[in-house]
């Protein structure tokens, strides 16, 4: 098997609740959580309007 020629390198740590705060190898920060239905459903009221993961992976590709 063949190394991996690029390997993502990014810190995520917990800030609150469900809301996490990824750091990329360049420095830039990314906020993700929960927003919208999601949060009803799991009936998390408290919780900031923020980004799913999905929402950055959708947005990624250009869907």
């Amino acid at each position: 098997m063949s190394e991996p020629f690029y390997r993502a390198r990014v810190r995520i740590e917990k800030v609150r609740g469900v809301h996490r705060r990824a750091t990329l190898e360049s420095g830039a920060t990314v906020e993700f959580g929960v927003h919208g239905p999601i949060k009803l459903h799991y009936k998390l009221g408290g919780e900031p309007d923020l980004p799913l993961p999905v929402d950055y992976v959708v947005a990624a590709t250009g869907a």
